[in-house]
């Protein structure tokens, strides 16, 4: 990744920890290590002509933590190297940027530094990130993971309290080396500031509350709720997962200005954001079993949004996570009037001794979908994933996992996909 004020806050931090001379716990505490994925993909839409996609790569993902100088202010850098290496890929698809004609790279890399401070119980830290909030997920779903590059701030100094907050500007897709800007899916603009504060208390026993909100300039202003509750039912227990989502335009997308309109369905057919999501999810577990039923509403004001950067021109930074029940393997069910009733059953293996093993069936059925000028539209989606990590032995933390999907959208064409892992992580030190 290009220099940028990154590489100045690391040295802040390193200047630190050598002004100090209390580097004991920068060193004593640090940690290293090295994620192995071999991950096959093969995507075939069956609505076209098109020929399958079938990719097949080696990825590696390296990882230093340091711990934190000692003293009333503690400070540290972390660092993050990525490398994904072509074994077969025909075609570009969906894992490897492209070459200038059309093929798929032999290799591309990427990495950076994460400078860090800690005092009392709150951390700030400035660089590489990979947030995992309800307004932003760093999405993982292929070779390498994506990268986002901004500033974070985690407070826990309330008990059952934590709060945070940042600005994020620039992200590397997962399956680019070049970092971008910042976008929704179809803003072919790039916005660099995108704010974000909010908190989770969890003072209630078995009960957790959310709050957060997000400003991605020149686009949207994001509000979020929500509520996780867990109730024991005889021997087993009901987990609620409640989520609202509130989304408006801001700046130049409420002002309607090309370049920053969102793709798809928009009532006034002008691009603008305009959207409320509620969904609810409930999960009753006994035993191995786990059975969930859930609903979710997408309002018809425009398609439901959070950071894509995928129509920006000649940048591969396409793939995005969204923080929604139905965010699956292929599709997320969030175009604009979607309403969307989901089932779910995973097992976990354990309960008939087999520990490491587990299966999830999920179904989902959409519609309702609104479209310019034509009739709501619907879609189905069939995913099955078998996953197993070797609990033991000389392969020990080996995992294999396969994960089936069958798409059928009148909005997003026919798909069925097939994606193979074997992963392991090896701690260094």
């Amino acid at each position: 990744m290009r220099r940028t004020t990154l590489g100045l806050a690391v040295a802040a931090a390193l200047f630190g920890c050598a002004a100090q001379g209390h580097a004991a716990g920068f060193i004593e505490d640090s940690t290293a290590r090295l994620d192995l994925r071999n991950f096959y993909y093969n995507s075939d839409v069956r609505s076209s002509h098109s020929p399958t996609v079938e990719e097949w790569g080696q990825g590696f993902v390296l990882n230093v933590q340091s711990g934190f100088t000692q003293g009333v202010v503690g400070f540290g850098v972390d660092a993050i190297a990525t490398l994904g290496i072509k074994l077969d890929a025909p075609g570009a698809g969906s894992v490897f940027p492209r070459e200038n004609d059309g093929e798929a790279v032999d290799d591309f890399s990427r990495g950076g530094l994460t400078g860090k401070v800690r005092f009392s119980k709150t951390e700030a830290r400035y660089g590489i990130l990979q947030p995992r909030l309800p307004i932003l997920v760093a999405n993982d779903a292929r070779l390498l993971p994506q990268l986002f590059e901004g500033g974070m701030l985690t407070s826990n100094e309330i008990d059952n309290l934590t709060l945070v907050a940042g600005q994020i500007e620039h992200a590397v897709g997962r399956m680019s080396s070049n970092r971008t800007g910042l976008a929704v899916a179809g803003g072919g603009q790039e916005s660099n500031q995108f704010r974000f504060v909010g908190g989770d208390y969890k003072g209630i026993k078995d009960l957790t509350l959310q709050y957060y909100f997000a400003n991605l300039e020149d686009y949207y202003d994001q509000h979020f709720l929500g509520l996780g509750h867990a109730l024991a039912l005889g021997d087993g227990s009901l987990k609620t997962d409640l989520r609202y989502f509130k989304t408006d335009g801001d700046g130049a997308n409420a002002s309607g200005t090309a370049g920053y309109r969102v793709s798809g369905y928009t009532s006034g057919g002008d691009g603008k954001i305009d959207n409320d999501t509620w969904s609810a999810m409930f999960t009753y577990g006994i035993g191995g079993h786990a059975f969930s039923l859930g609903y979710q509403q997408v309002s018809d004001g425009s398609n439901f949004v959070q950071l894509n950067q995928g129509s920006l021109a000649g940048e591969d930074a396409g793939g995005a996570s969204i923080y929604l029940i139905t965010d699956r393997l292929t599709a997320s069910f969030n175009y604009a009037g979607e309403r969307t009733v989901l089932g779910q059953y995973v097992y976990d293996f354990a309960a008939v001794g087999v520990p490491g093993l587990t299966a999830n069936l999920a179904y989902l059925k959409g519609d309702n979908i609104k479209t310019a000028g034509a009739a709501d539209r619907k879609e189905w989606e069939r995913d099955l994933v078998v996953s197993y990590v070797v609990p033991s032995g000389a392969l020990k933390g080996v995992g294999l996992a396969w994960r089936n999907s069958m798409l059928r959208s009148e909005v997003g064409g026919d798909v069925d996909q097939n994606r193979l892992t074997v992963s392991y992580s090896l701690p260094i030190w």
